[in-house]
């Protein structure tokens, strides 16, 4: 039975070693996404001109008017003092196609005081990547890839590497239970075949059997070293990387697994988005209700219900939602990076069609919404963040371990088996002198 679960961690690694690669990788790197972006694109990000900012919908309008091939999506009411005033953007349908735009931007930079545009561009763009949108290009590749679309379907690899998390999730108990003690003998054929330390003697307990997988042996050449650092370091990080691989899966396959298997099991309430089809990307849903509609509403039910000041407001023209947002200066990620609280409102009747407040709700909605702040370490805040960065090189670092592990029993067999093949060989002829 070991033998089977060893093949079966071996291909599973190897399966996953590439995506896991550039995921840990990245998402070492995204963990400080606002930050790097902030530091590589100063004349972007913070304003130009001091003063009174513009109202949020004059600027949003100003937007519109210059480029009317394109609508708002989301923006802040108020922008943080010395920052510039940030809307994305989702295109419009070109009347002479029945399809989307293609404006090459999603996102433009406004000075508040002034209106005056400082810089747009497409937020997580494939290509070329440039200094505006290097951030962004990292972010979207840790969990899309950037496959694009086909046959109507643009999800292809967020759906692979949530394909890849749920092996990854399941590996890990199979990873788990590889470093324990196993049967003597079958113990020492494994530390043979991988230049292990030889098994305690029959005197000694489990834990004595156990202990030398989770430690590492610096000195004892690269193959050693590399297969040490390949298991004792998964060990002391096991309870991490069974949380980012979890975390992965239940965000990359939420609407077409994570949440489906959640309604069975425990009581989820569901958000409007989860009681929606998303209408056909190149069909998208145009709202009746204004902007000005939206705040009165925000407002007013925002008070009703005790929430924090309105900040935000976003429009999904895939579902036909706006989403209000509730939140205090400088707090738009919310507490424990659960984001802020959302009233959803529809686009066509100005109904209000739920509400969201972080860590609320049924034990199961707390766990639905613990996904994203555990995944990227907000949860704990900024040493969550850094603990995540350390976490992303930890995952590199044993995918490329397990791929050498492979890469050298591999060479080892093929050596051997030349060796028996020319031993087996029938000698030539004997010439006569």
């Amino acid at each position: 039975m070991r033998q089977a679960w060893t093949v079966i961690h071996r291909w599973a690694g190897l399966f996953m070693a590439a995506f896991l690669v550039f995921s840990g990788l990245t998402g070492a790197v995204i963990s400080w996404d606002h930050e790097l972006d902030d530091w590589i694109n100063p004349e972007l990000m913070h304003a130009r001109t001091e003063g009174r900012p513009l109202p949020a919908l004059e600027l949003v309008r100003r937007v519109e008017q210059r480029h009317p091939q394109v609508r708002a999506s989301f923006f802040p009411l108020q922008p943080e003092p010395g920052d510039s005033f940030s809307v994305f953007v989702t295109p419009r349908v070109d009347p002479a196609t029945g399809r989307l735009f293609e404006p090459g931007f999603n996102q433009v930079f406004l000075d508040p005081a002034t209106g005056d545009e400082l810089g747009r561009r497409e937020w997580g763009a494939v290509w070329p990547v440039t200094k505006e949108n290097v951030v962004s290009f990292l972010y979207r590749l840790h969990y899309t890839l950037h496959l694009p679309e086909f046959l109507g379907i643009d999800r292809w690899g967020i759906w692979l590497l949530g394909v890849v998390a749920v092996v990854w999730t399941l590996d890990c108990f199979v990873g788990f239970y590889l470093t324990l003690p196993a049967r003597r003998r079958a113990a020492r054929r494994r530390d043979d075949d991988v230049g292990g330390d030889a098994v305690p003697p029959s005197g000694k307990g489990w834990w004595a059997r156990w202990s030398p997988a989770w430690k590492v042996r610096w000195g004892s050449g690269s193959t050693k070293l590399n297969f040490d650092l390949h298991r004792a370091v998964s060990l002391w990080t096991w309870a991490l990387l069974f949380i980012v691989a979890f975390t992965a899966f239940s965000l990359n396959l939420y609407r077409e697994v994570f949440f489906p298997l959640m309604s069975k099991v425990s009581q989820v309430t569901p958000t409007p988005f989860d009681q929606r089809r998303p209408a056909d990307r190149h069909r998208p849903i145009t709202p009746t209700v204004t902007w000005q509609q939206v705040i009165d509403i925000g407002r007013a039910e925002g008070l009703r219900r005790g929430f924090d000041p309105l900040g935000a407001l976003s429009y999904s023209d895939r579902y036909g939602i706006y989403q209000a947002r509730y939140f205090k200066p400088e707090d738009d990620h919310g507490v424990g990076g659960a984001g802020p609280t959302r009233l959803f409102i529809d686009g066509l009747t100005g109904e209000v069609l739920g509400q969201k407040v972080p860590w609320t709700g049924t034990a199961a909605d707390i766990f639905v919404q613990a996904q994203f702040p555990l995944h990227s370490g907000r949860i704990l805040g900024l040493p969550g963040r850094i603990l995540i960065s350390v976490m992303g090189v930890v995952v590199a670092l044993l995918s490329i371990t397990g791929v050498v592990i492979w890469w050298r029993k591999r060479t080892a067999r093929m050596a051997a088996l030349a060796r028996e093949a020319s031993r087996r060989a029938p000698a030539g002829p004997v010439l006569a002198k």
